[in-house]
């Protein structure tokens, strides 16, 4: 593959608190631990080291060797399995909702990072064991969210409706999709590959956890992935303190505002949180559904149902049953840091930003803030494309561009007219200087007449402009016809396309080879884009 770069910043594409953390912003600091770098690791296994116990890891180790009893696994995924014993060993950590067919490209980015990272953490650090993660998202309710995915130019979606954890949904539904989707994908060598992954996966699973599990294990589990499933009760067990404290005091919410209030004042006065807390933030989970839990009076309520709990019922509850108690999104990485003995989570700009919302609750239950690295982002295309891409002498942050400009600074330099009224808007400018002068002479009550006329004179010009330019657009139609259709292979509907396509369609011309590329290709420590082409 070839390998082009481009930075974040220069691609346009993504926030300001992205490219901050990116850059190290000093005022962005205060709000996470320690940034990523192959030094600060060696920070953080010391922090995780004295304060992760030998009961949780003992309890962690046992959960993951029973949720793979009836699961074919590689020989990678049982040596980490048994590593996760020793308190040498730590976990590097990415997360994600149970996506069908795994969703947009990124979530193969997401654990690609996550497995090398770990790969270079043994390098620098042969004495400790780097085991990566991912965290399914099977408590999640978002069956919207899920439900479909992007294959070539075709939306594959599953029509069902459901309530509750995701992760129970039964599959019986899924199989007619699921007959569709394959007679799309033809008949070819990787076609039939891909087929024989969706029998192992979704043909034989009841729920889409445990197809997710599968999935999963299938594509990652030669280069070591450990899946976990977090609704489990063995590890909520683990988590009942935190459960009593957020229902009694509701800690959490307070903590995560004065961060919101914090980064406001010290980082971006128009910051916009990525989410914002309740007063507690849990579900509870039953076979009908998952819901918010509220509280007045002392009394507990499941919203949108006519349960309620006194103080003592709950906290019996969660003693008896934790399982039950859901947590949402802003106690899920508490959830992850207090069972995992893990250093780093890796995800995208907007996991990063809502995890730099709780540095303070963190410090709160006296949980070790994870390293937060940004996982690699990639735009692939093929050699035919490249050739495309050449031929229309597109630059790679040419490629970037919102469409309508690219389109636009394409006809500037294609047509043989110029389209660019800059120099009359320059002698407007100096015409209504002089135009000022006069009138500063003679009779300053002028000025409001003249300044009213100048505005008028440029958005004509303006109008103009733009009236020129979609004529030479209608003249030049073949050229621009040309580049929206490779822009669009690029950019779906003008969005990255690792937010867009999923992994399929690139899997029927790459096979068995894309995720070894990407692997081979990708390192996660370097802070650009990546353009890769096959």
């Amino acid at each position: 593959m070839k390998k082009k770069f481009i930075s974040f910043n220069e691609t346009n594409r993504f926030s300001k608190l992205t490219t901050s953390y990116l850059a190290q912003a000093e005022s962005l600091q205060p709000f996470y631990g320690l940034f990523p770098s192959i030094e600060n690791f060696k920070k953080q296994i010391e922090l995780k080291k004295g304060s992760y116990s030998n009961n949780h890891r003992q309890i962690l180790a046992s959960t993951l060797e029973d949720q793979y009893n009836s699961i074919s696994n590689s020989i990678a995924v049982q040596e980490n399995l048994s590593l996760l014993k020793n308190e040498n060993t730590y976990t590097i950590t990415t997360g994600h909702q149970l996506s069908l067919m795994t969703g947009p490209l990124y979530f193969l980015y997401k654990i690609v990072s996550t497995i090398n990272l770990c790969k270079r953490l043994k390098q620098h650090y042969p004495n400790s064991n780097f085991v990566p993660v991912y965290w399914m998202a099977s408590e999640d309710h978002d069956f919207e969210e899920i439900s479909s995915f992007r294959f070539e130019n075709k939306n594959i979606r599953w029509p069902h409706q459901e309530e509750g954890a995701v992760g129970e949904i039964s599959l019986e539904k899924l199989q007619p999709v699921l007959d569709l989707f394959e007679q799309q994908l033809g008949l070819q060598a990787n076609a039939i590959n891909l087929k024989e992954i969706i029998n192992h996966s979704y043909r034989i699973s009841k729920t889409l956890s445990e197809a997710t599990f599968r999935l999963v294990n299938i594509l990652f589990g030669d280069y070591g992935l450990i899946v976990i499933e977090p609704q489990t009760p063995k590890l909520k067990e683990l988590f009942k303190p935190i459960l009593k404290e957020e229902l009694s005091k509701g800690s959490s919410f307070s903590s995560v505002i004065k961060q919101i209030e914090n980064l406001k004042r010290d980082f971006d006065s128009n910051y916009i949180p990525q989410v914002n807390p309740r007063e507690i933030n849990l579900f509870y989970l039953t076979p009908n559904g998952r819901y918010l839990i509220e509280k007045s009076n002392n009394i507990f309520h499941l919203k949108g149902t006519e349960y309620s709990f006194t103080e003592s019922e709950f906290m019996k509850l969660v003693e008896q049953h934790p399982e039950r108690f859901s947590p949402n999104v802003i106690l899920r990485p508490l959830y992850q840091e207090y069972i995992l003995p893990n250093l780093c989570y890796i995800g995208g700009g907007g996991e990063l930003a809502y995890w730099l919302q709780l540095n303070t609750t963190f410090n709160h239950f006296e949980i070790p803030f994870p390293i937060l690295l940004l996982r690699n982002s990639v735009l692939l295309h093929s050699k035919k494309l490249a050739r495309k891409i050449t031929k229309l002498k597109l630059e790679t942050s040419d490629l970037f561009m919102n469409r309508n400009a690219l389109v636009n600074k394409k006809i500037m330099q294609i047509s043989n007219i110029d389209l660019n009224l800059s120099y009359l808007k320059n002698q407007l400018k100096k015409q209504f200087e002089s135009l000022q002068d006069i009138v500063a002479k003679t009779d300053s009550s002028f000025k409001g007449a003249v300044n009213a006329q100048e505005v008028k004179q440029f958005k004509g010009i303006d109008h103009l402009e733009k009236r020129l330019l979609k004529a030479q657009k209608r003249v030049l139609k073949d050229e621009v016809d040309r580049l929206v259709i490779i822009h669009d292979q690029l950019f779906p509907n003008d969005n990255l396309q690792e937010r867009t396509m999923n992994f399929s369609s690139f899997y029927l011309e790459l096979g068995s080879k894309l995720i070894p590329n990407l692997i081979k290709e990708l390192d996660p420590l370097d802070p650009n884009f990546v353009i890769l082409e096959y």
